[in-house]
Order: C-alpha cells, then sequence, then structure tokens
C-alpha cells in the first residue's frame, strides 16, 4: 500500500457551470458516475479546502482538490542501475514495465518515486520520457544548471537519441524516414491519445534495418523529435507495427475496442511490445564534453 495522493487542479473558465459531480465524470472516464458520486459524498473530493456535494456549480479558478486513499499498486520491476553519475547528471537504464511518472494507478512504482527515495532532496528530473514498456536510457538532471541546459539540448534537438525495435517480416527498404504528424485522437476512457493525425505537431524517425529474420525484423530508429510514443506510431503508420504492441496497429492509429468485450481498452502503458532506448550522446552541461552512452539491449533485440 501507499500513502495515498492528492490530486489538486483549478478551474477553467471553460469549465465554469458543470456541477462538480460532471466535472469529474466528463474528464476522468476510468471511473463510472456512481464511483465519483461516492467518493464526493465520502468528502474525498475538497472545493477551495472544504468538504464539496456533488450538485455544486464551479466558478472559475476555484480549486479541486480530490484525496485518493491509499491503494495497492500493481507490481513492476523497481530496481535500475546507474549508467552514468556526477553532482548535475544521471544517467539510468529503466527496466521494460516501470512507469516513469505517476499516473494510471502507478504512485510509488514509479521511475520517479524510486528517485525520490533513493534522492529525497533533490531527485533528478527527467529530461525526456520512455514509456512503461521500453527499456534503456533515460537522462535526468540533478541540478538547476543541467535541467535548463539539456532541455534547451531537447529542444534544438542537439541530443542524438537511437533506440533498437522489433518489428514483423515485410518489404521495406534497408534505410527509410518517417515524417508522418502525431496528434491527439479522441479516446473513449483517457478523453484523448496520440496517433497518426494529418493535423498533428511535426515527427521525424531514420529508421535502418539490422537483421532480417525469418519472423521478424531487427530495426535501429533514430528520433529527431519527441513526440508521445514516436517509434510506435511510426512504424505502425509505415505499416510495421512492433512486435506484441497491444495499442497501435498499421496506419498508426491507436486499437480503440474493448477487449474481450469487458470494456477494457488498450492504453499506451499496456506492455508487450520490443523497444529499447539503445545510444545517447549530449554535450554535457558544465564540462562540455560530448557524452556517448550505450545501454546494452535485451537479447531479442541484440
Amino acid at each position: 500500500m501507499n500513502h495515498g495522493w492528492i490530486y489538486r487542479e483549478q478551474i477553467k473558465r471553460s469549465d465554469a457551470g458543470l456541477t462538480v459531480l460532471d466535472y469529474y465524470t466528463q474528464r476522468y472516464r476510468h471511473s463510472s458516475r456512481d464511483e465519483w458520486h461516492q467518493r464526493i459524498a465520502q468528502g474525498q473530493v475538497l472545493l477551495d479546502e472544504q468538504p464539496s456535494m456533488a450538485e455544486t456549480v464551479l466558478q472559475p479558478e476555484q480549486w479541486l482538490a480530490y484525496h485518493r486513499p491509499p491503494w495497492e499498486e500493481p507490481e513492476v520491476p523497481l530496481e535500475f542501475a546507474v549508467l552514468y553519475e556526477d553532482e548535475d547528471l544521471l544517467v539510468i537504464a529503466k527496466p521494460s514495465g516501470l512507469p516513469v511518472l505517476p499516473g494510471g494507478g502507478f504512485l510509488e512504482h514509479t521511475l520517479l518515486g524510486q528517485l525520490h527515495q533513493q534522492y529525497p532532496h533533490d531527485t533528478p528530473a527527467p529530461i525526456h520520457r520512455l514509456g512503461r514498456g521500453t527499456s534503456g536510457l533515460m537522462l535526468l538532471a540533478r541540478s538547476p544548471l543541467a535541467k535548463a541546459h539539456l532541455s534547451q539540448q531537447l529542444r534544438k534537438r542537439q541530443i542524438h537519441k537511437v533506440y533498437r525495435a522489433l518489428v514483423g517480416v515485410g518489404e521495406m527498404p534497408d534505410q527509410f524516414t518517417i515524417t508522418q504528424p502525431i496528434g491527439k485522437i479522441p479516446h473513449p476512457v483517457l478523453g484523448y491519445i496520440y496517433g497518426a493525425a494529418p493535423d498533428g505537431l511535426s515527427a521525424h524517425s531514420q529508421v535502418q534495418v539490422l537483421k532480417r529474420q525469418s519472423n521478424s525484423t531487427l530495426l535501429e530508429v533514430t528520433i529527431l523529435t519527441g513526440r508521445p510514443h514516436q517509434i510506435r506510431i511510426h512504424l505502425a503508420t509505415a505499416g510495421f507495427p512492433l512486435l506484441g504492441d497491444p495499442l497501435y496497429v498499421v496506419g498508426g492509429i491507436p486499437l480503440l475496442k474493448s477487449i474481450n468485450g469487458d470494456e477494457q481498452f488498450p492504453v499506451p502503458g499496456d506492455c508487450g511490445y520490443h523497444l529499447h532506448a539503445y545510444h545517447l550522446r549530449f554535450i554535457h552541461p558544465k564540462t562540455k564534453d560530448c557524452i556517448h552512452i550505450t545501454c546494452p539491449a535485451p537479447a531479442e533485440l541484440d
């Protein structure tokens, strides 16, 4: 059991006029209307630090706080290897299955939660993110200087990121580039999800075939942008979804149907796909040295 969590949010003008119950029911569809009504009735939702009522009408700039009681989180691999560390930087090898940030039922069983336990006074800040099912290199900042400098490198596309990915067999060139824009697509539970979208943000991936096998193809993917789930979406767009990906299908569109008819929809945090952050290159914010780090890939991606 964790210690519970408080989710705070300020009411936007566009949400004014909704009742407290309607607000939570419409924004957080992972729970039913009856479940939200029960939480409000039990005093778990405060409005401007006071107990709220389900029918209370919201006004702009008010504050809502949902006090989620302690819950038992799903078991995930919590150990990670430190590959580089100094007073400014931390580079770790994240295991597949470990979420980076809280969400979707995970709080302490996340990389950020584990880092907070190990570095309680100066918890490293992720410069980029990896999906829960993705393994490999993550770059984190341990100082304000590093956070500012590395974030700037990321925006200017100066951080070189190379991945290993496993897809099925098919006729694909030895090298190809994918520039499909990525944007938000409506999702029946999450509200929206990212996928291939003509009106989305620009995205750029360079792909090279490393090994062709009888039932799979090993790829090296260099991403010049860092859109959410970019490699999964791009390879699916090209007609080669990651092997085992429960979400993204050919065309780069998320699978929007229930599993076994039980109202369980695939979500980005579902694991099973084969993707590994293999190599990272960046400029050290203090020494200005060019840092190269490689994380050995799992056997199926080697």
